[in-house]
C-alpha cells in the first residue's frame, strides 16, 4: 500500500475546506462568498467534491461564535524503529469556556472505523497528553463520508470519549507493523525510476482520492 501511495501520490488535497472553516467560523465571511471562492478551482471533479462538503460545514458551525480560534503547531508521533509521523491538528477553538478540538475526516468512502478508529483515538490521546493546554479539550471527529456508493455525503459527529481505546499491546503491534511496512517500501522504491510527468498526467484521471488509507 505504501509503495502504491509513493508511486501514485494524491493529486489534490482538502486544504481549501480548512480555509473555508476558518473563513466561516472566525472571519465571518458570508457563506455565498466562500462558495464562490471554491468555484474558482479549475478542475471540475475537485470543485464538485469540495462543494459537496461545504453545506455540511456551514450547517455544523451555524450559530457558533468562538471566543478564540487557534492553529496548532505540527508535532511528531513515534511509531517505531525511529520513524516519526507528523501529526498536525487543524485547529482548536473555545466557546463559553469549553475547548473544542475537531478532527476533520473528508474521505468520501472508507472512513476510520472499528480497530483503526480505536488506534487513531489512542494516538491522539498520546499526542494531546503531551500538551497540558489540550488535555481538557473536547475531541470530536467530524466524518463527512457517504453512507454508500453514489450516495451524498452526510456529517457524523463522533465524540472521542465514546470510542473504545485499543489495548496497549495491540497498539504497539499495529504501529510496529506500519513502521516495518514503511521501511520495506523505502527499500522497494530504492533505485526505481520516477514516472515521467507525461506518464503521471495520463494516469491522473483514473485516480481516486479515496484509494489509499494510512490505517488500512
Amino acid at each position: 500500500m505504501l509503495v502504491r501511495l509513493a508511486e501514485n501520490p494524491p493529486i489534490f488535497n482538502y486544504n481549501p475546506l480548512f480555509g473555508a472553516v476558518r473563513d466561516l467560523l472566525v472571519l465571518g465571511v458570508p457563506y455565498e462568498q466562500v462558495v464562490e471562492g471554491i468555484k474558482k478551482i479549475k478542475r471540475a471533479d475537485v470543485r464538485e467534491n469540495l462543494l459537496g462538503v461545504l453545506p455540511l460545514i456551514r450547517d455544523h458551525f451555524a450559530g457558533v461564535t468562538p471566543d478564540f480560534f487557534q492553529a496548532i503547531e505540527r508535532r511528531y508521533y513515534p511509531v517505531g524503529r525511529g520513524l516519526m509521523v507528523p501529526f498536525e491538528p487543524p485547529m482548536i477553538y473555545g466557546v463559553g469556556g469549553q475547548l473544542y478540538f475537531p478532527w476533520f475526516s473528508f474521505w468520501r468512502q472508507n472512513p476510520l472505523a472499528d480497530e483503526r478508529l480505536s488506534l487513531f483515538a489512542a494516538i491522539v490521546d498520546d499526542v494531546m497528553m503531551q500538551d497540558p493546554d489540550l488535555d481538557s479539550a473536547r475531541f470530536e471527529i467530524l466524518d463527512f463520508s457517504c453512507l454508500g456508493p453514489k450516495q451524498p455525503r452526510v456529517l457524523r459527529v463522533i465524540d472521542a470519549r465514546e470510542i473504545p481505546r485499543i489495548r496497549e499491546g495491540r497498539k504497539t503491534e499495529m504501529l510496529e507493523a506500519f513502521a516495518e511496512g514503511y521501511f520495506l517500501a523505502v527499500e522497494t522504491l530504492k533505485g526505481q525510476p520516477k514516472a515521467s510527468r507525461d506518464e503521471r498526467d495520463s494516469n491522473e484521471s483514473g485516480r481516486d482520492e479515496d484509494q489509499l488509507r494510512l490505517f488500512d
